[in-house]
């Protein structure tokens, strides 16, 4: 068994939303931001947001090296098996898991289920 099986996700405060990079775009409350071949994309939190809100869980507090394999997989394929979407941006020591508040309890059942701590 790997650190990836048993891995400890804690939930970060507030509603986080998703939207394309635009200059008209909120910079406050940035989560993460990406800058890819459509423009890019980021995740920012908006408690004031009421449709399309997502949780944010990071995996990071036991940081793990970038090379270690199978960390964000052994997370999004829990979910995945479960049909939770999921949005994800990685940091130099952990993810950002993103799933949908409408379905955060069952995501929550899904990975403690695969042998994954939430707190």
């Amino acid at each position: 068994m790997s650190a990836a099986d048993h891995q400890t996700l804690r939930i970060l405060d507030g509603h986080y939303v998703l939207e394309r990079l635009t200059t008209a775009a909120p910079q406050t409350d940035v989560l993460a931001t990406v800058h890819g071949p459509d423009g890019g994309a980021r995740m920012r939190r908006d408690d004031s947001a009421t449709a399309d809100t997502w949780v944010a869980l990071w995996n990071g507090d036991a940081a793990h090296p970038p090379e270690a394999t199978g960390m964000l997989a052994a997370i999004v394929a829990s979910l995945a098996a479960g049909g939770v979407p999921v949005w994800t941006a990685a940091s130099y020591d952990g993810d950002i898991v993103l799933v949908p508040q409408d379905r955060f309890a069952d995501a929550t059942q899904l990975l403690r289920g695969a042998g994954h701590a939430i707190s």
